[in-house]
């Protein structure tokens, strides 16, 4: 076995795990997973059936990753954040095949507690803080808070508020990136 696997996780048949990804106490990984390497699946965590996840995807302690998701890689999932996959639940009325897919662009963080309506896509490095309820699309680079979530500002890749001159030109203060603002869209130019 290339990855660890803690003895109180459950990996089941027909799944593929990376090298390096590790598995930590109580946690399930279902049936039809493909989780890339590198990845650190926390205590409590349960993955269901066909989830995909690429390289150095974090999940935190407590989360549930439904049927649907999509994870690219380098994606966080803070602790005890939700995920959903069918609109309108009811125990009486089987919905399994009106899951909708959920889709985590490349290098995008969710808060702790934050909650993820299915359906939607949330862009490469958006940034989405604790306790907000997102019920729609994210852009990539943004930064959205609240319930509903409402876009608040603009973030870098290493996650630091980017502020944009008259020109629409922001630097990372962390890193020197620069990034460009146009037509309310943000992409990293160096």
């Amino acid at each position: 076995m290339s990855y660890f696997k803690h003895e109180s996780a459950y990996v089941d048949d027909n799944c593929q795990i990376g090298e390096g990804t590790k598995i930590w106490h109580f946690s399930h990984i279902m049936s039809g997973c493909v989780i890339g390497e590198g990845c650190n699946i926390g205590q409590n965590v349960v993955i269901s059936p066909d989830v995909r996840l690429g390289r150095n995807v974090k999940i935190q302690n407590n989360v549930s990753v439904y049927t649907g998701v999509i994870a690219e890689d380098d994606v966080f999932m803070g602790p005890s954040m939700v995920f959903t996959n069918v609109i309108n639940p009811r125990s009486h009325v089987s919905r399994k095949h009106e899951y909708r897919q959920t889709i985590l662009r490349k290098g995008c963080s969710i808060g702790a507690n934050a909650t993820i309506v299915c359906g939607h896509e949330i862009g490469q490095y958006a940034l989405i803080g604790a306790g907000t309820v997102v019920t729609h699309d994210v852009k990539p680079y943004a930064l959205v808070m609240g319930n509903p979530a409402r876009q608040t500002g603009w973030v870098s890749e290493w996650g630091c508020k980017l502020r944009f001159d008259e020109s629409g030109i922001a630097v990372c203060p962390e890193t020197g990136q620069k990034y460009e603002l146009k037509d309310n869209q943000v992409q990293r130019i160096s």
